[in-house]
């Protein structure tokens, strides 16, 4: 399944994997009314209306820029556009496709989350 987020008047789309934690956010979707911010020196960051399922998060390894995590401790997504560590907490939920230059602009936007329709 692929998702939407549209913040800066730009879109980014991101395949999601087939793990509980991304079926959760799947079944929040469309989200309106979100922020999202940098995060660190490597990625921007959204909270969610709730915590989303822990349930299958395990160590995961090959971190890359491009992916699509949830922090389940605060209960945020995390959209790097650098290279990261696996830290505890974090679930991978999928990939950004494509280019992902709009998360170098610095600041803080509003966002939508909804799913994608091709």
């Amino acid at each position: 399944m692929k998702i939407i987020f549209t913040f800066d008047h730009k879109s980014l789309t991101a395949t999601l994997y087939d793990n509980p934690a991304a079926r959760d956010l799947l079944s929040l979707l469309p989200l309106d009314d979100l922020t999202i911010d940098d995060y660190g020196h490597n990625e921007k960051i959204a909270y969610l209306p709730r915590k989303l399922t822990g349930e299958g998060s395990e160590l995961f390894d090959n971190e890359a820029a491009g992916d699509l995590c949830y922090f389940a401790p605060w209960g945020n997504l995390a959209l790097f556009h650098a290279g990261y560590r696996w830290s505890n907490g974090l679930i991978r939920l999928g990939r950004l496709e494509g280019e992902f230059e709009t998360l170098l602009k610095q600041g803080k936007f509003p966002l939508r989350i909804e799913p994608s329709m091709a």
